[in-house]
């Protein structure tokens, strides 16, 4: 029931993408980036300085400082440690007792770790929604439209995908961005996500269309 070791894999590229059922782009007026359970527990189980780590962690690290400068809200989801087997619920079937009571284990990659001003949320089922501020706190700020990196990319990255879509909420799951057991597993849940719930896209479709949404219009 432990997270299994992770071997490397090769993150994928823009030209691997499965094919979008929607055109949606993303605005900056109405996007919150939401950085998906990125703890050191979680990375502990990848080989480190290694593909997909790598990537995964420079790609968050680019989009966490475009949103920050353009004034996109940054929301973290991180699971409390120590967790009774009541808080865990059916979790603990299907993974065991979760993050030890550990500051190290539950704290999140150090690269790119919380700002002044973002948002860290409590997190405890495989959404981000579930028994957490994230949808209300999107409502207040009239924002629609959910932009998400982090891990494991075929559990909770897809079902807080799918939950967002179910919420009339916008979805964008970056492909690389995210990572998981495996490419096999990550490949599936790209293809899942662009068939049935949100836009795959990459970091730097991403960074491109922010950028052009907030240039200035000529006369």
């Amino acid at each position: 029931m432990a997270l299994p070791a992770i071997a490397p894999y090769p993150m994928p590229t823009a030209d691997t993408l499965p094919a979008n059922r929607v055109d949606w782009t993303v605005d900056p007026d109405r996007a919150v980036l939401l950085v998906h359970d990125l703890q050191n527990y979680f990375l502990g189980a990848f080989t480190a300085d290694q593909s997909p780590v790598t990537e995964l962690l420079a790609n968050v690290g680019r989009l966490t400082k475009e949103a920050r400068t353009l004034g996109i809200p940054v929301v973290y989801s991180a699971q409390p440690g120590g967790q009774s087997p009541r808080e865990r619920g059916l979790q603990q079937d299907f993974w065991g007792p979760g993050l030890p009571d550990d500051e190290q284990a539950k704290a999140i990659a150090g690269p790119v770790a919380p700002q002044p001003g973002d948002i860290v949320l409590t997190k405890w089922k495989y959404s981000a929604y579930v028994r957490t501020e994230l949808a209300e706190r999107m409502k207040m700020q009239g924002r629609d439209q959910l932009v998400i990196v982090g891990v494991y990319a075929h559990i909770g990255v897809l079902m807080t995908a799918c939950d967002a879509w179910m919420r009339d909420v916008q979805a964008f799951l970056v492909a690389d961005a995210v990572a998981d057991f495996s490419r096999e597993d990550h490949d599936m849940a790209l293809r899942w996500a662009a068939g049935k719930c949100a836009v795959v896209t990459t970091t730097e479709a991403v960074l491109t269309q922010t950028v052009a949404d907030t240039a200035p219009k000529e006369a």
